[in-house]
């Protein structure tokens, strides 16, 4: 019962998402219409309003929200208002895999050290380790994304020359073995991750010391200290879980950015990927493209609310007895 009323408020949420979103986008200057006919001296008003007709952007808005949202229903987000004019889904089932791959990746390194990395800190408070993380912590929120891509791609692409700058295969790629297709793919998507990696890494480790910090100073720590149990034993079965709490809901709020947070990266390495799909739609105004694309970020979050609150109950078994007494 409360898994359903928790299904019926989210698709109440994403109605309300797609509403104001569809609006919004709407009273954005500019049309899919004006590439064709603006840029085209030969198209004038009637090659204009044939168009609109095409797009159904002839109809009242109201009316055009309807016709989007019974597409919708069917699980069609319609067709592309680019030249290609091809379905918005396969579009962006072409460039899913690439950029959910590559957050992932960093997602698992970003986890991988920051946490360690917050738990030592804590547990060593003002020691040498903590102000050097400390450092690299306030280096990583200094640096923007853009310009420590283009320090690796200068270092490493141009100077050293150890990986590719742009793109997402080499040319001879088609005709590599299995295991050079690997290899070619790995160092193209190497430096991408890296920069994915150190911005949320910085955040990530300080948030972690943070929790672990408030967590270490709670009575009931104190406790198993008086008892005698051992520094690892104390941190391993009653600091971490509860110190991973607050992280979870973080980690939530994480996945939406797998969307948002690609546009800028897939530009700068020109990796096709649904940043850079997203980025395009919304310079072209292609309002399909872009309800797609809104449509997943939706979804995504309200996804990541219900991973965290899966993995809440992981954490802390108190909190799932809780909802299944509820």
């Amino acid at each position: 019962m409360r898994f359903a009323k928790k299904c019926l408020w989210m698709l109440l949420v994403l109605w309300g998402i797609t509403l104001i979103s569809f609006w919004v986008i709407h009273l954005a200057p500019g049309s899919p219409t004006d590439l064709d006919t603006t840029m085209n001296p030969y198209a004038g008003a009637a090659a204009r309003q044939q168009l609109e007709a095409i797009y159904g952007l002839d109809k009242p808005l109201h009316v055009q929200y309807l016709d989007w949202l019974e597409r919708l229903v069917h699980f069609d987000f319609g067709k592309s208002m680019s030249a290609d004019a091809r379905p918005v889904l396969e579009k962006i089932k072409e460039r899913l895999p690439l950029t959910v791959s590559m957050n992932a990746i960093s997602l698992f390194l970003t986890l991988l050290i920051a946490i360690p990395a917050g738990v030592i800190s804590a547990c060593k408070q003002n020691s040498f380790w903590d102000r050097l993380v400390t450092v690299l912590v306030f280096l990583g929120f200094a640096m923007p994304s853009f310009w420590f891509a283009l320090l690796l791609m200068l270092w490493f692409g141009i100077d050293l020359q150890i990986f590719p700058i742009s793109g997402l295969t080499s040319m001879e790629y088609p005709h590599l073995s299995i295991w050079g297709k690997f290899c070619d793919l790995s160092a193209h998507l190497a430096l991408p991750i890296i920069v994915y990696t150190v911005g949320s890494l910085a955040a990530m480790s300080r948030y972690m010391r943070g929790c672990m910090l408030e967590v270490l100073r709670q009575d009931y720590i104190l406790t198993a200290q008086a008892k005698g149990l051992s520094p690892f034993y104390i941190i391993r079965h009653h600091a971490l879980r509860n110190a991973l709490l607050p992280l979870i809901t973080l980690l939530g709020l994480a996945v939406p950015g797998l969307i948002g947070g690609s546009v800028i990266i897939e530009s700068i390495f020109a990796l096709p990927g649904l940043g850079q799909l997203f980025y395009s739609a919304v310079m072209a105004r292609d309002y399909t493209m872009i309800m797609g694309n809104l449509v997943l970020g939706a979804v995504l979050t309200l996804a990541g609310n219900l991973l965290a609150d899966f993995c809440y109950g992981l954490a802390d078994p108190r909190i799932r007895t809780m909802g299944e007494k509820g």
